[in-house]
């Protein structure tokens, strides 16, 4: 792994309060009536963020969840796209200043690109990107005080960089419970410094679905995800740095991966998503749905191949994959022959949570094992570890969040049900009325 030397002296972990709240009314708040029709690409992005309006809206609450030696805070922000930006920027300022910034300087400096390579970026591929997540971008800035730029910016790295990691989904039979239980491995640069400044950001729309992403401080790209649907989504970089540029003609995969988190309700609805993005380079997809049809796939998706060879699915116990004949029911995997396929074997049948935490732990890219994620995507319960200090995502403890019983206002009605709309109208949204506030 490629060491990037120039982020050692300037990442540094910020401390905010056990938990905050932030509550505020509720406006129209589209990016659109903050910048005008011509708020998307190069022209928003000169716009730098303002003190967000006292009738803002929305609302979102802190708080850390720990196991050992590992600490990591989980914000949960409702309401419309740029609301959740907004409380979601305010509640991670301090890390989001001390992140965000200085890995944009030292990426530009690794890839040898400008702001206005970057500019170009961001202006070609938010053509093709959910609005939704432009919204929240516009209100992340607001809400961190940062420029919009530099936020656009720092989302442009990930359509300009290559990385690898790894996947397993099983249900059904092969599960001692019948749950889906889906792991990612995100294999990235450590010396990125990312895993200093984590975050589980939970979402909890005015429209569409809940979901959670195991993120970093800045970033509200879905790397993964979990929705209260049960849409369970892992990804895998195939493109090396020799097929650089990438296609910018595109959405990123983490701007669409919010699109069906939002939306998808069933594997088919992720499938029918998926299939009418363009992609940007070469991936490995697996999808779970751990609630309506109960069953994952995989997926193959290169954007040099011409159709159909561009996208190849398959299903569990597949005589086609590419792994084959180290296949089995109810189970989907893409290891990069990292040796999952013997435990899954000899486990058929008994896996869960502890198992598969283990496993994933076993098939890590060694020396870049920034982030590891197992979801169970029928019971919403995620446990998630970040490398921290000397030692790597699989050396670390790793954290656990039940969704299901996430209650802010404490009134017994857990958010996920509440939701971040605003039925009585009273300029707080349901799931932070906070009892005996009037």
């Amino acid at each position: 792994m490629r060491r990037l030397h120039w982020l050692h002296a300037v990442l540094h972990t910020a401390t905010l309060p056990a938990l905050v709240l932030v509550v505020g009314a509720q406006p129209a708040s589209d990016k659109e009536e903050l910048f005008g029709a011509s708020s998307g690409g190069v022209g928003a992005a000169q716009v730098e963020a303002r003190s967000a309006p006292a009738d803002l809206g929305g609302a979102g609450y802190r708080f850390t969840v720990t196991n050992g030696i590992a600490r990591v805070p989980v914000v949960v922000v409702g309401g419309t796209p740029y609301q959740m930006g907004w409380h979601l920027g305010r509640l991670m300022q301090a890390e989001i200043k001390s992140f965000v910034p200085a890995v944009l300087e030292g990426f530009k400096r690794e890839l040898k690109v400008t702001d206005d390579v970057l500019d170009q970026a961001w202006a070609t591929t938010a053509a093709y990107t959910d609005d939704r997540f432009e919204q929240q971008l516009v209100g992340l800035a607001a809400g961190a005080e940062l420029p919009l730029r530099t936020l656009q910016h720092a989302h442009c790295l990930p359509l300009l960089m290559p990385y690898s990691c790894s996947a397993i989904a099983a249900w059904g039979t092969a599960t001692e419970d019948g749950h889906l239980y889906q792991t990612r491995n995100l294999d990235w640069s450590l010396e990125a410094g990312a895993h200093e400044f984590p975050v589980l950001a939970v979402h909890l729309p005015d429209h569409g679905h809940a979901h959670v992403l195991p993120t970093f401080a800045g970033m509200i790209g879905a790397n993964c995800g979990l929705s209260a649907a049960g849409i369970a989504l892992s990804e895998m970089g195939d493109s090396p740095a020799k097929e650089r540029p990438y296609n910018t003609h595109a959405p990123h995969f983490t701007t669409w991966f919010r699109t069906i988190l939002y939306d998808a309700g069933s594997l088919s609805d992720v499938l029918d998503t998926f299939r009418r993005q363009p992609q940007t380079k070469r991936y490995h997809f697996v999808f779970g749905d751990g609630r309506a049809e109960k069953k994952a796939v995989k997926i193959r998706a290169n954007s040099l191949e011409p159709a159909p060879r561009d996208i190849v699915v398959w299903g569990d116990d597949d005589a086609a994959d590419e792994l084959a004949p180290n296949v089995l029911s109810c189970v989907v995997y893409q290891d990069e022959g990292r040796g999952a396929f013997p435990t899954l074997r000899q486990q058929h049948g008994k896996l869960n949570a502890d198992k598969l935490i283990a496993l994933a732990c076993q098939i890590p890219i060694k020396g870049g094992n920034v982030l590891n994620a197992v979801f169970d995507a029928t019971a919403l319960r995620l446990w998630v570890s970040y490398a921290g200090g000397s030692l790597e995502a699989y050396q670390r403890p790793f954290v656990f969040l039940d969704l299901a019983t996430l209650d802010g206002d404490g009134d017994g009605r857990p958010d996920l049900a509440e939701g971040g709309g605003d039925r009585d109208h009273n300029g707080r949204p349901d799931f932070l009325e906070v009892p005996g506030v009037k």
